[in-house]
């Protein structure tokens, strides 16, 4: 796909976020791994549902800006999942709100936040972990994302958002809608005691589906100990 083609999808994808209330205001951003391994991002304080295609940064592989408008101050978290998670060709952070009211639950398991709740999350956002808060733009939020070693696609910064790695910008969109429609999940059915997914019906959609999932990589290693 062209340079020009994947600035559009940027825009339309980013667009369809905002007009759904998932990321308000000028919160969030979107970038993409270039073949030549530069990056394209959306520019610092600019709302995804009015980008304009040509205005989008764009950063070589250090990191350095090209052209187009000033990135994001949140590259740090982009590059630091580049950098572990080789399969992720795009990333989305988003602000969303039940994925953000997820984190500051004092029960969540920072090794899985969600537990397995449907199989559509496990197959498109795997497991989600969580990382302690840093201030927006923290670069110390780059070390907490490479301490995770590239075990997760998808991972919540507390109190902030989710990160989410896909191999393309279609799929990680998608793995960012689910993780937050599985994030309402929880919160609707928390205390209500409800029938998560067994542990034969995980192993069932990890063999089918081809899953990676840390806690069934965790499991084996065990299992083979």
């Amino acid at each position: 796909m062209s340079e020009t083609r994947l600035r559009e999808e940027i825009c339309r994808y980013g667009r369809s976020l905002f007009e759904r209330g998932l990321t308000p205001g000028s919160s969030g951003n979107i970038s993409l791994r270039l073949d030549d391994g530069g990056w394209l991002v959306t520019p610092t304080n600019a709302s995804l549902g009015f980008l304009d295609p040509a205005r989008i940064s764009r950063l070589d592989e250090e990191g350095r800006l090209v052209s187009g408008d000033k990135p994001t101050k949140e590259i740090p978290l982009h590059s630091a999942l580049y950098e572990t998670r080789g399969s992720a060709r795009a990333i989305v952070h988003l602000h969303s709100t039940h994925a953000v009211a997820l984190t500051m639950l004092p029960e969540i398991d920072p090794r899985a936040v969600l537990p397995p709740m449907t199989p559509y999350y496990l197959m498109r956002a795997g497991e989600t972990a969580l990382v302690p808060y840093y201030r927006p733009g923290d670069p110390a939020v780059a070390d907490a994302i490479r301490g995770l070693a590239g075990k997760y696609s998808s991972v919540l910064l507390a109190n902030h958002g989710p990160v989410v790695g896909g191999e393309s910008l279609e799929a990680a969109v998608f793995a960012t809608e689910e993780l937050e429609e599985t994030a309402k999940l929880y919160l609707l059915l928390r205390n209500l005691n409800p029938r998560y997914l067994t542990p034969a019906q995980v192993e069932d959609l990890v063999k089918t589906f081809g899953l990676e999932l840390p806690s069934h990589e965790n499991r084996e290693d065990h299992d083979h100990g």
